[in-house]
This record gives C-alpha cells, sequence and structure tokens, in this order.
C-alpha cells in the first residue's frame, strides 16, 4: 500500500496586517540590538587605558550607546515594518501577491 501523498497547494499572500508586522520586527530588531551590547561594553572597559580625563566621556558614552541602541533598533524596526507591509499591501494589490506553496 502507498504512502498517503501529501497535498501540496499554493497560496497566495494578498495582505500582510501592518501592525503584526511592526510589532514582529520591532522584536527581531530588538534582540539583534541587543547582539550588539557586548561590543559597547568591550569599548567602554578598553577605555580604562585612557588618561582619566578622557575616560568618563567614554564610559558614559559606552554605557548610553549599550542602553540607547537596542530601544533605537526596535523603534527603527517598528517603523520599517508598519511601512514595508503597507507598502507590500499596495503593490499586493496591482500585481497579486507572494505565491507560496503549502502542505
Amino acid at each position: 500500500m502507498e504512502p498517503p501523498q501529501s497535498q501540496r497547494t499554493k497560496r497566495t499572500i494578498k495582505r500582510v496586517a501592518p501592525l503584526r508586522a511592526g510589532i514582529m520586527l520591532a522584536i527581531v530588531y530588538g534582540i539583534l540590538g541587543l547582539v550588539v551590547i557586548p561590543f559597547f561594553l568591550i569599548a567602554t572597559a578598553l577605555s580604562s587605558q585612557m588618561a582619566q580625563s578622557q575616560r568618563v566621556g567614554v564610559l558614559a558614552l559606552g554605557a548610553g550607546f549599550a542602553v540607547f541602541v537596542p530601544i533605537c533598533y526596535a523603534i527603527l524596526g517598528f517603523i520599517g515594518g508598519v511601512l514595508c507591509a503597507f507598502i507590500y499591501n499596495l503593490v499586493a494589490k496591482w500585481v497579486g501577491g507572494f505565491e507560496v506553496d503549502v502542505e
């Protein structure tokens, strides 16, 4: 007896919810922003080799960037996700959207 054939079918993504896309990309970009934190902290730690007058500015800048970058990435990810979904929805009306195979 043959194993049952999987039913493959083509589906078209006609619309992407802009708010959901924005939230998804905000989370993804926020997590990617967390990857950058160790590099700022290493640069801040290396500033201990600098002269005292230069060290204070570098310490503040490194710690500030460690906090600011993930937040900035998340905000820009949200804005980019909403804009891309909006543009995709406009273009999908004219072209028909992505066609994907699903099982």
